[in-house]
């Protein structure tokens, strides 16, 4: 049973938290790492310990998201994985949001997601090998209160998802959404002392994304949900 191999991926979104998880699993896997954000200088240490290199990206511009594809092939060689990690997050009383900040939490949350997805997905498919893996939320299946442009945002990435897994599977590039519902561990937010594993572990969730890359292709999942075991759903 064969099981498909990686050698360069590219983080999209990428920061603390599940992205610097992910960059550190995938360079003890052997994989050669690039990093694309906005701001690239709060990269530095992550890119020191795993050997990363860092670009600086707006993911919601097609000009700079086909440049960022350019810089990393010549630099590093062509990304074989592509991790979709952004959000844009606006918050308040549904009359009152703004119309632009609106727009532009969609554009990061999903048509961000189109860009890069397309740049990767014209390389990956003359070689028929491949994976995009997009990151989701609660809101990818849950609209909340007060939280609208989040869930549109999220459950417009869910629908390009799955298009894409019908599309693109048949042709050899594996498809995969993680339903990430609950809060994730950092620094910053830690759990209760009396609610010991109630948030969800971002090396835990690399772990994840990492088997679900390792499926062989007469099994692949499409979507995956991750969640603590005390979360109610």
């Amino acid at each position: 049973m064969e099981r498909p191999k990686y050698n360069i991926a590219l983080i999209v979104g990428a920061g603390e938290g599940l992205s610097a998880s992910l960059a550190r699993l995938f360079a003890r896997q052997g994989l050669r790492v690039a990093l694309a954000a906005r701001r690239i200088e709060k990269l530095g240490a992550l890119c020191s310990e795993t050997g990363a290199r860092a670009f600086a990206c707006n993911a919601t511009q097609a000009e700079e998201v086909e440049r960022l594809f350019g810089l990393v092939e010549r630099e590093i060689g062509t990304p074989d994985l592509v991790v979709y990690n952004a959000s844009g997050r606006t918050r308040g009383a549904f009359v009152d949001l703004i119309p632009a900040e609106v727009e532009q939490s969609i554009a990061v949350s999903a048509f961000g997601g189109f860009l890069v997805a397309q740049q990767a997905a014209r390389r990956m498919l003359p070689n028929k090998h491949g994976a995009i893996l997009f990151t989701g939320a609660s809101a990818s299946v849950k609209g909340y209160a007060q939280s609208a442009p989040f869930a549109m945002g999220k459950f417009a990435l869910r629908g390009l998802a799955q298009s894409m897994a019908r599309e693109l599977s048949p042709q050899g590039i594996h498809i995969a959404h993680f339903v990430i519902d609950g809060g994730i561990r950092s620094a910053a937010r830690t759990e209760a002392l009396d609610r010991p594993d109630s948030m969800l572990d971002p090396d835990a969730i690399a772990e994840s994304y990492w088997s679900v890359l390792q499926q062989p292709r007469s099994a692949w999942t499409w979507e995956m949900e991750l969640r603590p075991w005390v979360e109610k759903f």
